[in-house]
Parts: structure tokens; sequence; C-alpha cells
């Protein structure tokens, strides 16, 4: 079997053609371009990396993380409540970078405690990522964070 893939490169995608005993197939990816901006990259990725300050070291600290786009506003759900050592450094400094790809802005973090807002937050994740997912990577619901990603 000869497999072949010609790539041309638009301004939001890549458009290929792959070729499997002779049999031709179009087919568009979500590549990222220069031109994209941070909510356009939010709105087509699952995982996005966090950048917070450590609470005793001071440095960078850098996370891949899921999350949930709704309008301007960007949850995140730490894997282990208030408990998640990034949760814990964003609540001595909110300050958070978001990184989507090469796309990157920072924001201020608020922390969501309130047992309704959390559950609404966990709910936009099983939505996401399926409730199985949600019930095997995260042990504790007691906090969430917002971002307001304007």
């Amino acid at each position: 079997m000869v497999v072949s893939f010609a790539v041309a490169i638009c301004s939001h995608r890549s458009i290929g053609t792959w070729r499997a005993n002779g049999k031709s197939e179009r087919r568009e990816a979500n590549v990222p371009t220069q031109k994209d901006t941070l909510k356009d990259r939010l709105a087509r990725y699952r995982q996005i990396k966090i950048s917070v300050v450590g609470r005793k070291s001071g440095r960078a600290i850098s996370i891949p993380v899921w999350f949930v786009l709704e309008g301007k506003k960007l949850y995140l759900l730490p894997v282990q409540g208030s408990d998640t050592q990034w949760y814990k450094n964003v609540l001595q400094h909110p300050s958070i970078r978001i990184d989507a790809r090469g796309v990157e802005a920072e924001f201020r973090a608020a922390p969501i405690t309130n047992v309704k807002e959390v559950k609404s937050v966990v709910e936009r994740f099983r939505e996401k990522y399926g409730t199985k997912d949600v019930k095997r990577y995260y042990s504790k619901f007691d906090a969430a964070a917002l971002i307001e990603v304007g």
C-alpha cells in the first residue's frame, strides 16, 4: 500500500489529500496559524497549559490542564480540588498565564468555592470530557477557578 499526503496551508487550517491504493480522500485538520487568537484556540482544543507562581518558591510552574470555555468565561477544575498545588498557588498569587498551543496571555484567576457553583463547573466538565473521564481523573470537587478571558 502506498500512502502519500499533500498539504496546502490556508488561513485557518491545513487541507490535505490522503492516497491509499489509488483512492483519494480530502480532509481538513485544525492546525494553528499565526493569525489565531487565544479564543480561537480555546474554542478548538481540549487542553491548555497554565503557569502559576509557586507560593513557596516564587518560580513559574507550568502544568497541562483541561478547561471549559463559555463565552468570555474560562473554567478550571483542579484534579484534587482544593488540595491541588496549582490551585493553592493561585490562592496566594492569582496571576495565571494561559498558553493555548503557542498563543499566550496573562489573567487573574478567581477561586470558586460555593458548592452550587463548583457543582455547575463539574457538570460542564462532564459534558465536555465525559462522565467517565472526569470520574477517572478528578478526585475531589470542592473548588474551581474562573478566568475572564474578555
